[in-house]
């Protein structure tokens, strides 16, 4: 009775585990094509890459992406193995539990059969029939005989859909086998491309290394041209505060002008007035939107300066965290955000206020949501760049060039905005950043990593 009990829980929870194990290795083999596309990708960025005869920075970035990629890779496989592994192991449980069962039936069926083999004349029959009390107790007898007949066929039936189950079973189980032994060659062969991949990668390394003088020059340049386009960006977004400020002030006092001319003072003095001075801060105190750095707290906060419009785009971009689209269609992060090591120059720190994307030649550059174009500048070393506002939110897309929009225009989510210009290694690459500005008017910048959706699943 207990195994009875055992095998119908088992056959009511296996199908969920089946449903469930079914999705996640869908998703595990969605996942894997989507690393194997972004292998392919890398690749065909790293042959253009390696038109020049030497090392480039590029280079090593998309030699160092692709191995990321292939480690994530085989760290998919691996899941994938460990997967089937557990299923074959249930498999294998649960062909060996339909056997037991078919045995069980198989014994129960041979009991039923001797037991009509030794009543099976017809006297024995007619005999247990007449033998009956009454007429009622004639008609429970007949019913029991022919219980007993579709008992065994009951039983019959059990016994095919078992040895049907075990079959599929097994078919199952063989199926998982073959796939877990292409897995594992799979495996094999993606750690000797890794190996290769990594030895690819230190000879690179070697190489850049050996050029200290020129990386240090470029290094030092880089770091520039990032310092200038800070300061800029910093300038311009402290100025939009003020503006809107201004407009602000400008509104308050238009609406208490309106206020005063709807209660004027009595002809005969019997009437009073009250004067509500609005202080909005001093116009000649400059906000400072800059990295780290508060403006004055007398000036009112830039989020109540925007106007009903202006703070609904910036609550719906914040909605959008984590699913922004990325400023280019197709990419890796090259350098990410933050201060962090040097890719070749270990000793040598980076700080980096946005993210390098590294994508293909005359690739298009896209606003990642709606907003109004504050500024098109020019920095040296960074070439154009393009700042749009979307409320508390400020994206800068530097490094591009054939800049279709001017300032004071909208753009929408996903519109061209121009095309990624090659840096001076000769590789296309867009730097990315996000800012917001704080409830006390200081602006930073933040981590668009953490903004933009995964490029792929």
């Amino acid at each position: 009775m207990r195994l009875l009990l055992f095998l119908i829980c088992f056959g009511l929870c296996v199908p969920v585990f089946a449903q469930q194990t079914s999705a996640s290795r869908t998703d595990l083999e969605n996942k894997r094509k989507q690393i194997m596309d972004a292998i392919r990708e890398t690749e065909d960025q790293l042959e253009a890459t390696k038109k020049d005869k030497k090392a480039t920075i590029g280079q090593l970035r998309a030699l160092q992406n692709k191995l990321a990629e292939r480690q994530k890779l085989i760290g998919n496989i691996n899941s994938q193995i460990d997967q089937i592994s557990t299923n074959i192991e249930l498999s294998s449980s649960e062909v060996a539990m339909l056997r037991q069962k078919l045995e069980e039936l198989k014994t129960r069926y041979a009991q039923t059969i001797r037991y009509a083999y030794e009543n099976r004349s017809t006297y024995d029959m007619m005999a247990f029939l007449f033998s009956s009390s009454d007429f009622n107790d004639a008609v429970r007898r007949m019913q029991y005989l022919k219980k007993f007949r579709d008992y065994r066929k009951h039983q019959v039936d059990l016994i095919r859909s078992t040895q049907v189950q075990i079959e599929h079973k097994i078919g199952v189980l063989n199926t998982e086998k073959s796939q877990k032994d292409e897995l594992l060659s799979s495996q094999v062969e993606q750690k000797q491309v890794l190996e290769k991949e990594t030895n690819e990668t230190n000879k690179v390394v070697l190489d850049l290394k050996g050029r200290e003088k020129e990386l240090a020059t470029n290094i030092e340049k880089n770091r520039k041209a990032a310092k200038q386009l800070d300061r800029a960006i910093s300038d311009i977004i402290r100025r939009e505060i003020e503006i809107a400020r201004k407009k602000a002030e400008e509104e308050a006092a238009r609406q208490a002008a309106i206020a005063a001319a709807k209660n004027p003072v009595s002809k005969y003095g019997g009437g009073k007035t009250t004067t509500t001075t609005i202080n909005l801060g001093n116009s000649n105190n400059n906000t400072r939107a800059s990295r780290n750095n508060t403006p004055s707290s007398a000036a009112p906060s830039y989020a109540l300066s925007l106007t009903p419009e202006v703070t609904a785009l910036s609550n719906n971009f914040q909605a959008n965290k984590g699913r922004l689209p990325w400023p280019v269609s197709k990419g890796f992060i090259a350098e990410p955000f933050g201060r962090h090591k040097h890719a070749v120059e270990e000793k040598v720190m980076v700080d980096n206020l946005g993210v390098e994307i590294q994508t293909n030649a005359g690739a298009s550059a896209f606003a990642v949501f709606d907003g109004t174009v504050t500024t098109v500048g020019f920095v040296p070393g960074m070439g154009q760049y393009v700042l749009v506002n979307h409320g508390q939110y400020f994206t800068v897309y530097s490094g591009i060039t054939n800049v279709t929009v001017k300032k004071g225009d909208k753009v929408k989510m996903k519109q061209s905005i121009g095309t990624v210009m090659a840096n001076d290694d000769g590789v296309p690459m867009i730097h990315f950043e996000l800012w917001k500005v704080a409830g006390n008017n200081s602006s930073s910048p933040v981590d668009p990593a953490t903004w933009i959706a995964p490029l792929r699943g």
